[in-house]
């Protein structure tokens, strides 16, 4: 951090003493919004302008890494715009494939899946737009639907994107009821370098299977893993860490 942002934000206290509310309230709506550690509400309430400006240089600083990320989405919302008037010229599958990628990374999930339909519809030699649609599936909520093409998917390259469709279609299965399919596809998905989503999946598959001791098994060993990452990283993977220690504590996964 600046050493100068410091003295920058003790200045502004100086001059403003109501300046130091202003940062409880955005430490407090960045903090709700980023999940951050829970310990942090009290060092902002009890710390006043102090304990704000600790969290805003601790957590809030490091999220400015994230800005290139902000300014992408900006330029994926206009490649969007412009692949949408290529369609209506061109109504290609690799234009429609491109516009479900878009939609994908922007989180429209109903219109990316659309998209990766009408790609679909003219071809289907790559395994992709199936992975993709997938993906879309499964944020929908839509397990059947994802099912299908995970299975059409994994049986064509099992080890696609780094095991990853092997890990969802064995989430798949234990969404739609079919638990030794889930056993087995997880058990191999696991073994080879298990993502924190994985790992959470396969441990929400235990408990729902009443197997809540090695449901928790797997949650210590995603908390076990945040030792081994890099600091940046445990800002990325808080998420999946709290849903880890709130299944440890025999909360109902989601």
């Amino acid at each position: 951090m600046p050493e100068g942002l410091g003295f920058f934000l003790f200045d502004l206290h100086d001059l403003f003493p109501g300046w130091g509310i202003v940062l409880q309230v955005v430490a407090l709506v960045h903090l709700v919004k980023r999940r951050s550690e829970f310990y942090w509400i009290f060092i902002i309430l009890m710390g006043g302008f102090v304990g704000a400006t600790a969290y805003i240089l601790v957590e809030m600083l490091p999220d400015a890494r994230l800005l290139p990320q902000v300014q992408a989405g900006f330029g994926r919302r206009k490649r969007i715009e412009e692949v949408q008037r290529l369609i209506h010229d061109n109504p290609s599958a690799a234009n429609y494939e491109e516009l479900g990628q878009l939609f994908l990374d922007e989180k429209k999930y109903a219109e990316a899946r659309e998209a990766f339909n009408h790609s679909l519809a003219s071809r289907t030699d790559s395994l992709h737009p199936f992975y993709y649609r997938a993906q879309c599936s499964l944020a929908l909520g839509d397990y059947s639907a994802a099912l299908a093409d995970l299975e059409y998917v994994v049986h064509g390259d099992p080890r696609l994107d780094s095991n990853r469709a092997m890990a969802l279609l064995a989430h798949c299965y234990a969404k739609t009821g079919n638990a030794a399919q889930a056993d087995v596809f997880f058990a191999e998905a696991t073994r080879i370098s298990p993502s924190l989503e994985t790992m959470y999946n396969c441990a929400c598959f235990l408990y729902s299977d009443g197997r809540r001791d090695a449901a928790r098994e797997w949650a210590q060993k995603m908390l076990d893993k945040k030792k081994s990452l890099p600091r940046y990283m445990h800002r990325i993977e808080r998420p999946w860490f709290q849903k880890a220690q709130a299944l440890l504590k025999n909360r109902t996964p989601g």
